[in-house]
């Protein structure tokens, strides 16, 4: 999952890769004005309101 602003409105686009640069660089290619905003891992779901166990264990 990469979240990027384009135009003033953000969105988050799937991405199949092996790691976060290359997930990162697959859509700056195809958008190139736009600004990376965060990568991370989708859940199995694709459900984006439950974080991953290990992000939810590093946050407490």
């Amino acid at each position: 999952m990469v979240g990027i602003k384009m135009a003033n409105k953000s969105t988050s686009v799937s991405v199949e890769a092996e790691d976060a640069l290359i997930a990162a660089l697959k859509v700056k290619h195809e958008n190139p004005t736009a600004t990376i905003t965060y990568v991370r891992k989708s859940n199995a779901r694709g459900d984006l309101r439950h974080p991953h166990r290990d992000m939810a264990r590093r946050s407490d």
